[in-house]
């Protein structure tokens, strides 16, 4: 029976993720979109929340440039832009 419980946890802690990267909620989503948009940028791909930053994949300017990006948690303005 110990052996059993033993085996339970430590395939319980096996199987869970740890602070897995989440995507928005619709809220989120609508202001990261509002952000963006008043930023300069038509469209992007993944958005996620990793580590303590909003991270965007492949946002693209009107100018049609192509950027990763980096947005604060707290009011979803560009801290980092890296071009792609």
């Amino acid at each position: 029976m110990h052996r059993t419980l033993i085996a339970f946890a430590a395939t319980a802690l096996i199987a869970s993720p740890a602070l897995a990267d989440r995507g928005p909620s619709q809220d989120e989503a609508a202001k990261i979109a509002a952000s963006l948009t008043a930023a300069g940028f038509k469209s992007w791909n993944k958005i996620e929340f990793s580590g303590s930053v909003w991270k965007v994949d492949d946002a693209r300017s009107i100018e049609g440039k192509t950027y990763d990006l980096q947005l604060s948690p707290s009011d979803f303005g560009i801290i980092r832009k890296d071009g792609d």
